[in-house]
């Protein structure tokens, strides 16, 4: 699985659902490589990662199309927090670290 600095790359739906079976809060960074927005979030999400007790996970919309359907994934950046496998905050743009740390200090 993903460490602090070395997200999981979901590649496949067993990926995606052995990922959410994390315990703690796993953020779901759902991304295309095309995406400026999702470039300038990657080194936040990666921070917030590292400074949290949060599990970061990458699902890039492309090459994963029927699981970004599936969650309803409408534009990217879209960033799905799950809790213990639950969703529980869906956040579309670019967010500031202050607040996805403070989204999930509120889960931990």
């Amino acid at each position: 699985m993903g460490t602090a600095t070395e997200p999981i790359v979901i590649e496949t739906r067993q990926d995606f659902e052995t990922a959410l079976d994390e315990k703690g809060v796993v953020l779901v960074d759902f991304y295309a490589d095309w995406c400026g927005p999702c470039k300038r979030m990657n080194p936040v999400l990666e921070e917030v990662a590292e400074e949290t007790a949060a599990t970061l996970a990458k699902v890039d919309v492309d090459s994963q199309q029927e699981l970004a359907q599936e969650h309803e994934v409408r534009s990217v950046p879209t960033i799905k927090i799950f809790a213990d496998g639950n969703e529980v905050e869906r956040l579309v743009g670019v967010q500031k670290k202050e607040q996805l740390a403070e989204i999930i200090k509120k889960y931990n």
